[in-house]
């Protein structure tokens, strides 16, 4: 058997390990916040739609109403015109007047037991606040 002798070579050339920094997690995580705040944002809007097309719209169920009112059963329509008509009333100087000079007309259709059919004037009027109405 031969004897190896083991001489220390000193390297020169192999340089110690050096740390890196990985910035790998960091990357992660700022995607990950991206991604959570827009799919956060598209929940919100998609609650936004659906709880918009929801909700209720009064000047729209009031206006439905009016063109819906029966003026054959005349004393109904009188309280009815002035109840709905009321929603609109302040929309403008002439919805205003409008407003007011059906209400005149109006007048001599309540409070009484029974009452005759609207005349010409008083339907004329009704149908102009009616054709005024913007939703």
């Amino acid at each position: 058997m031969q004897n190896i002798q083991t001489q220390e070579i000193p390297l020169h050339d192999i340089k110690p390990l050096l740390e890196i920094e990985d910035y790998s997690f960091y990357y992660f995580v700022g995607v990950l916040g991206v991604g959570t705040i827009i799919i956060l944002s598209g929940i919100y809007l998609l609650y936004k739609y659906f709880s918009a097309k929801k909700k209720f719209n009064l000047r729209k169920e009031h206006f439905n109403l009016l063109q819906d009112i029966d003026l054959h059963e005349t004393k109904k329509a009188a309280y009815r015109l002035t109840e709905y008509g009321a929603t609109f009333a302040n929309d403008s100087q002439r919805h205003q007047k409008t407003y007011h000079d059906m209400l005149e007309h109006l007048e001599k259709y309540k409070y009484k037991k029974s009452v005759d059919d609207f005349d010409s004037e008083t339907l004329r009027i009704i149908e102009l606040y009616r054709g005024m109405i913007d939703v």
